[in-house]
C-alpha cells in the first residue's frame, strides 16, 4: 500500500478505488436498506463521503493529468468520464491507471 501513496498516480488509484467502493456500498447496501426498511443512517453518512471522494477524484485527475502531461483527448477525458459511469473507476484503474503507475514506479 505504501507504494501507492508515494506517487500521484498511486494516490489517484486509491481515491478511484475508494470512490468506486463507496458507490457499491451506496447502491447495494445503503439504498436497499433505505427503500425497503426505512434505514437512512447509512445513506446520510455515506452519501456526502461518496460526494467528497467523487470531487477528489475529479480534482486529483486534473492535477495528475497536468503533472504527467497527459494528452487530454487521449487520457485525461477518459479518466474523468469514468467517474460519471457507475463503477467506471474500477475499469479505468485496470486499463489506464495501473499501467501508468507501473511505469512510474518501475
Amino acid at each position: 500500500m505504501t507504494s501507492f501513496l508515494t506517487t500521484d498516480i498511486g494516490r489517484l488509484r486509491v481515491i478511484a478505488f475508494l470512490e468506486g467502493l463507496s458507490l457499491l456500498i451506496l447502491v447495494f447496501v445503503s439504498m436497499p436498506l433505505k427503500h425497503f426498511y426505512g434505514i437512512t443512517e447509512i445513506s446520510t453518512v455515506l452519501g456526502p463521503i461518496h460526494g467528497i471522494l467523487f470531487l477528489l477524484f475529479i480534482v486529483i485527475t486534473i492535477i495528475v493529468g497536468s503533472t504527467y502531461d497527459w494528452k487530454f483527448t487521449k487520457t485525461t477525458w477518459k479518466v474523468l468520464l469514468a467517474s460519471f459511469i457507475p463503477f467506471g473507476t474500477f475499469y479505468i484503474d485496470a486499463k489506464i491507471l495501473q499501467p501508468l503507475h507501473e511505469r512510474v514506479v518501475g
